[in-house]
């Protein structure tokens, strides 16, 4: 029998409530299970105490029991301290995209070229006086 630690949801259309429950894996969502572990009011704010409420003794039995938490409870456990969420890493979300790399790298190379051209037009000039300097001499 697979156990989970999960959320059922509660309250009316609109005013979610959640219990958080430990129930076998195939029954419903809102159906049975075998004991309540605490609460989540996710119209509270962030801060306040009474959005999440949870039993930690009776959490950390179930767990050595084998009860695995979905991703929204293993928040909250992590969030109390009492178990520990893995970190995810996705290193090529970070990346930009190809079209992207394709418009920063146009831009560079406009810059580039821009920079290239303010530099000849300050080089002539400088030139052009020695040139009148060795003309009226």
């Amino acid at each position: 029998m697979g156990l989970k630690i999960r959320l059922a949801r509660g309250g009316t259309k609109k005013r979610p409530y959640y219990r958080i429950v430990v129930a076998d894996v195939r029954s419903p969502r809102d159906g049975r299970f075998l004991e309540k572990v605490g609460t989540h009011n996710p119209l509270l704010p962030k801060d306040h105490a009474d959005r999440v409420k949870l039993d930690e003794e009776r959490i950390k039995y179930w767990i050595s029991k084998g009860a695995k938490p979905t991703d929204r409870v293993l928040r909250f456990l992590d969030a109390a301290g009492i178990a520990k969420r893995p970190a995810r890493n996705n290193p090529n979300k970070g990346k930009p995209g190809q079209k992207a790399v394709e418009r920063l790298e146009a831009a560079r190379l406009a810059e580039e070229e821009a920079k290239a051209a303010a530099a000849a037009p300050a080089e002539a000039p400088a030139e052009a006086p020695a040139e009148e300097a060795a003309a009226e001499g």
